[in-house]
């Protein structure tokens, strides 16, 4: 193997995965603009050797020296977001032989500020398949609102104080939890911010030492789960109380997902953690990252939870509560 590249494996890190509109492939996205994408029915077949990882059936470069930072996917298209831009990938053309030779189906371009040269980071993108529009979060501390039919941009929600880790949406809320330490809600008929909540004012929430960035947030009809440098808690929507601080040995939390009435969480620590409200642990999952940023399942056709991070490896569950494989981004 070049040196080069044994190195650029070594440092690999992975951010963003999601599966394809067929639910038969996975796909994931690095800190070098590569994308990844893995046939599940071909590569869920365990191996003795670890050599012998399943790799990807395709592999393209979609930002050339830049990261992958986001990713979703929509009925038709591959949706990934870098530093200024958010890009569309026809589904088609990613899962099939061509995938090498893919061109970009359609780039929507975040405003630059005025009084800086630099892009602004596309840090979390999430999409209501109802409206077509799509919600994300950015490095210049704004939400932007883009209609995906025309690529406009039909809206700008603005009121954090620092840039935006991550986002949650929910019919017509949505959540964002960001590096200022706030969990703003909007509501996305009026556009207007309902609630911000501040966890790392909260004596046993905050851990002053991490600091108070959010990295992670979600949220159902009753409850609000977010961390970050503060504890990764539980909290009551209509009080925003927190009802379960967990306890769990992390450095920061970067994921953390309510699935059926449990909470699935990863972060700056060398397990996924699935705990119940009442924070009771039900698994650990090892995990070949030190640092997990990005955690993704389904349930059909093919069962799998896909937990990836600061590793070349990326380690799937077929049955949520252990490991039993793991992939090789490249």
């Amino acid at each position: 193997m070049p040196e080069n590249l044994n190195n650029k494996l070594f440092y690999n890190t992975v951010l963003c995965q999601t599966f394809s509109p067929s639910r038969k492939h996975l796909v994931a996205g690095n800190i070098y603009g590569d994308i990844s994408v893995f046939d599940l029915s071909k590569s869920l077949t365990p191996v003795s050797d670890e050599n012998d990882l399943p790799g990807p059936s395709y592999i393209f470069t979609a930002y050339p020296g830049q990261h992958v930072q986001a990713m979703l996917s929509t009925d038709d298209f591959l949706v990934t977001g870098t530093a200024g831009e958010i890009s569309g990938w026809d589904w088609n053309v990613v899962t099939s032989s061509k995938a090498s030779k893919i061109k970009v189906s359609w780039t929507v371009q975040i405003p630059s500020d005025k009084d800086s040269s630099e892009k602004s980071d596309v840090n979390y993108i999430v999409y209501s398949n109802d409206k077509h529009y799509l919600y994300a979060g950015c490095g210049d501390k704004k939400i932007y609102v883009i209609n995906l039919d025309n690529g406009n941009i039909v809206k700008t929600l603005e009121g954090h104080e620092n840039f935006i880790h991550c986002l949650a949406l929910m019919n017509n809320q949505l959540a964002s939890g960001s590096e200022d330490g706030s969990v703003r809600l909007w509501d996305l008929r009026t556009y207007e911010n309902t609630s911000i909540l501040k966890p790392h004012l909260v004596d046993k929430v905050a851990r002053p030492k991490l600091g108070k960035w959010i990295g992670a947030v979600d949220f159902t009809e009753d409850w609000l789960l977010c961390g970050g440098g503060p504890n990764l808690s539980l909290w009551h929507l209509r009080t925003m109380e927190p009802a379960t601080v967990f306890d769990l040995p992390d450095q920061g939390i970067h994921e953390a997902k309510i699935f059926e009435e449990r909470v699935i969480a990863g972060g700056t620590m060398p397990h996924v953690y699935h705990l119940n409200y009442q924070g009771e642990i039900f698994a650990e999952v090892p995990t070949s990252s030190h640092t997990v940023y990005s955690i993704v399942y389904q349930e059909k056709p093919h069962k799998v939870l896909s937990i990836a991070g600061s590793s070349n490896k990326i380690d799937i569950c077929t049955n949520f509560n252990y490991r039993e494989l793991v992939f090789k981004f490249a």
